[in-house]
């Protein structure tokens, strides 16, 4: 199967930029055959070209829904109601992007893995003390992901 591994965030955005941050993770200590890595930036339409040419594509991305900073959710959305609520500035591109697939039936296998932020901090180049963790434990649980598929 296709599979994409999609960033979406800004790295001068601190603790929201954190699936940028699994994407450079997994790009420098992983080696995964057959799988692209892509860094989606804020997501947005510009990513739907992506989502055409991939039967599965995993998404890492910050969710502000107040659970505790690194807790990561690991849910397959179809629609945008299927997203965790937000406040990040990408949101609703990505929101929308996942609407316009469904209507053009042409929705890969979608799997989002959300890591939970406390709230936005403005520019910032670092991850927050606890967050830097996360990093290193979504990027596993993705790689044991795909392992799983291979089973």
């Amino acid at each position: 199967m296709k599979t994409l591994i999609l960033g979406i965030g800004n790295l001068l955005m601190g603790d929201e930029g954190v699936g940028i941050h699994v994407i450079r993770y997994l790009q420098e200590n992983y080696q995964l055959p057959g799988i692209d890595i892509v860094d989606g930036g804020t997501g947005g339409f510009h990513l739907l070209e992506y989502f055409q040419d991939y039967e599965r594509v995993i998404l890492a991305d910050a969710t502000t829904d107040g659970q505790p900073p690194g807790t990561l959710t690991i849910i397959k959305p179809k629609y945008s109601s299927d997203y965790p609520q937000t406040l990040t500035a990408h949101d609703i591109g990505l929101k929308d992007l996942l609407d316009a697939l469904y209507l053009l039936n042409k929705q890969p296998e979608i799997i989002l893995f959300a890591i939970s932020i406390l709230d936005l901090e403005g520019l910032k180049l670092v991850l927050s003390e606890k967050l830097q963790p996360a990093v290193k434990n979504v990027a596993n649980e993705i790689v044991k992901f795909l392992n799983d598929f291979t089973k």
